[in-house]
């Protein structure tokens, strides 16, 4: 069985091919009356995830201009699909002639062959991150039903070189082609994406993104836990290969009191956190603290340095892989992270209000 769909209440389906007329999605599940318009509330993300837009991402000149094909009325949602549509313009499937022969090591070549009896090898089909352009736009919708939380992500690291803390300026984040906080680094990664896209080579890096405003009370204390959710919409973004939640890994090598996160009573009434070393998130329900997610991007696969392969008959081969492609995916999956952010949190507070009404964390 083939799953394109994610979420519970608020779901969606994406659809499309990297080197077909279109891809696209369906968003199901939205509440009516949302305020909705293309160019001002879905364009702008798209935008940020736009191929071509600097040497450090893929030359491929996408508009990536996307049409709302249904679900929305007089500028409102009406509580129906939301159909959305993005054209592929500038697709080179010729690029690809040596692909359809044998498999790229690292990409999902051979498993889809594997799984399927059938590839296509065009950009690789639905395996290709031109299906995260439906997710970004996807993230764009779950955003209004969640207006009151602010979601913004970062490259802290590309290859082994991550930002010093001590410089971090979210105003720096958009003015950059890395969307990186700090602008030392940002200058350093110049050299270094540029020398592994002049090698042909590639590079992995780390996504941290954060959302503030998440109030306490979404998630649930078993198999809705909103860390196992958040896991698993970013271990579905294309090239993610691990996630941590707030400290993650870190948190092994501490004494429970180190990785505790005191509490004060707060102004309100509620109580104030004196540290955030789980990431905004305990028993799988939020906290009302930032939630926080690290996500690690492998180095792309495409690459036009010679690795060992072996053709579909099972013959030794080595692929250059020709065509266009990111020397490192990291940049453009920052707004990818986001959108996937936006789309769990957009499903809990649904499934939160659907148990709970609109007591606690609504």
């Amino acid at each position: 069985m083939s799953f394109n769909t994610f979420g519970r209440v608020f779901r969606f389906t994406t659809w499309g091919e990297s080197h077909g007329p279109a891809i696209g999605a369906v968003v199901d599940g939205c509440p009516p009356g949302l305020s909705i318009n293309a160019e001002t509330d879905i364009q702008p993300f798209l935008d940020k995830r736009r191929p071509g837009t600097s040497k450090f991402t893929t030359q491929r000149q996408e508009p990536d201009q996307v049409r709302i094909l249904s679900g929305v009325f007089e500028g409102k949602t009406t509580g129906t699909p939301i159909a959305l549509m993005i054209e592929n313009v500038d697709q080179r499937s010729k690029d690809y002639s040596d692909v359809a022969k044998a498999y790229r090591p690292g990409h999902a070549d051979y498993a889809y062959d594997a799984k399927y009896g059938f590839r296509d090898y065009r950009g690789g089909g639905r395996s290709s991150a031109r299906e995260t352009a439906s997710r970004v736009a996807a993230g764009a919708v779950a955003r209004l039903v969640i207006p009151d939380v602010d979601i913004f992500a970062y490259v802290s690291a590309i290859g082994d070189d991550a930002i010093d803390p001590a410089r971090f300026d979210p105003a720096e984040i958009d003015r950059n082609p890395f969307f990186c906080p700090d602008p030392v680094a940002a200058q350093r990664w110049e050299a270094l994406v540029d020398g592994a896209r002049l090698d042909g080579s590639s590079l992995g890096a780390v996504v941290e993104c954060i959302a503030i405003g998440v109030p306490a009370g979404w998630g649930a204390p078993l198999y809705a836990k909103l860390d196992a959710e958040l896991a698993a919409a970013m271990m579905s973004i294309n090239a993610v290969k691990g996630v941590e939640i707030g400290d993650g890994f870190a948190a092994a090598r501490l004494r429970g009191e180190d990785n505790a996160d005191p509490m004060r009573p707060g102004p309100d009434g509620a109580p104030q956190f004196m540290a955030n070393h789980a990431g905004g998130i305990a028993g799988g329900i939020s906290t009302g603290q930032p939630v926080k997610v690290r996500v690690a991007f492998k180095p792309t696969s495409s690459i036009l340095i010679p690795v060992d392969t072996v053709t579909r008959e099972g013959e030794p081969a080595d692929i250059i892989t020709k065509g266009r492609h990111d020397p490192c995916v990291g940049i453009r999956g920052v707004p990818v992270v986001e959108a996937m952010m936006a789309l769990v949190l957009a499903d809990q507070r649904l499934l939160h209000r659907a148990q709970c009404g609109e007591a606690g964390g609504d």
